[in-house]
């Protein structure tokens, strides 16, 4: 999964010298193993920071970016000539919540509104840097069209839920709103079972667990007939008595369905399982269908494949 790299900046004296350094930045982390994108902070409008944020393929090859001396070397440079950061460097993971006390908002933005989106932006941290335990703000435009990503800092998670739930932002929102193709949303935390948590407006939605028993079901019963099939001989073969046997079977298949299994189903049924995206009647039916149709095709398999048959494998 994907993770971003935010370094936000203090407004530096010469912008345009600082442009120039930040692209070798960004020209560095392009030449790193398993890099996806950079993007430069949006910072003509004040409230807003500058910084850039680099996206790759994982979680490691972000912290060996951060950590790479080259990077360390071009950081030591900025600082000699007075681009200092403003604060520690952010890793947001795809399917994890953000570091606390940080909220990470995508947003996808009509056509020929976005100069008015990065002004309506700017107000709105603006009112937030009223709010008590405000640390800052930056917006970037997160390739593709209309596509932006907003990262707001507060000091503590307290902060930052009492301006997600204050009047005064409530109040501003219809602004961003008018100007969005549709409505932004929240970076969300999906666990290995597919459950999705994200809030949006200050409320927490969280994937129907109609949806989660669907999926743990449809993962589990071939896992357990297979492990029946080609586990249980073998440790039948090798002595364990059935409370034993079964013991480590059930050890095998909770790994499997933990790590590998139940977290590849998910991200196929990804948007079903959102609690926003898949909240509507049509895409509800349409993905449970689905899943129905995979339980017919596993029983049909089972049933009718004698090889795979555990209790008839002699």
């Amino acid at each position: 999964m994907n993770a971003t790299a935010v370094t936000v900046f203090h407004r530096p004296a010469d912008a345009t010298a600082f442009r120039t350094w930040l692209a070798r930045l960004a020209e560095i982390a392009a030449a790193a193993d398993g890099f996806v994108e950079a993007c430069r902070a949006a910072d003509a409008e004040p409230p807003l920071e500058p910084g850039l944020s680099v996206t790759f393929r994982t979680a490691r090859a972000a912290d060996e970016f951060l950590d790479s001396p080259r990077r360390a070397a071009v950081l030591a440079e900025g600082e000699s000539l007075g681009f200092h950061r403003r604060s520690t460097d952010l890793i947001i993971v795809d399917g994890q919540l953000p570091p606390p006390g940080v909220g990470v908002f995508q947003h996808t933005v009509s056509p020929g509104k976005e100069s008015d989106f990065v002004a309506t932006e700017a107000r709105l941290v603006t009112l937030s840097a009223t709010f008590p335990g405000f640390d800052g703000a930056a917006l970037f435009h997160a390739g593709g069209a209309g596509r932006w990503c907003s990262v707001l800092r507060f000091r503590t998670p307290e902060h930052l839920s009492a301006w997600m739930r204050s009047e005064q932002r409530a109040a501003a929102l219809p602004a961003l709103r008018s100007e969005l193709a549709e409505d932004f949303s929240v970076v969300a935390h999906t666990t290995p079972f597919g459950s999705t948590l994200r809030t949006v407006d200050g409320q927490t939605r969280v994937t129907p667990t109609w949806k989660i028993a669907m999926l743990v079901l449809l993962v589990l019963y071939p896992t357990v007939m297979t492990l029946s099939r080609f586990l249980g001989p073998i440790l039948d073969a090798a002595g364990a008595p059935p409370w034993l046997a079964m013991w480590l079977s059930q050890i095998v298949s909770v790994a499997l369905m933990s790590w590998i299994l139940s977290p590849a189903v998910a991200v196929c049924f990804r948007r079903w399982l959102d609690p926003v995206d898949g909240a509507g009647k049509r895409v509800g039916a349409l993905g449970a269908a689905v899943v129905a149709a995979v339980y017919a095709l596993t029983l049909l398999l089972f049933a009718s494949v004698k090889w795979l048959q555990y209790w008839d494998y002699t």
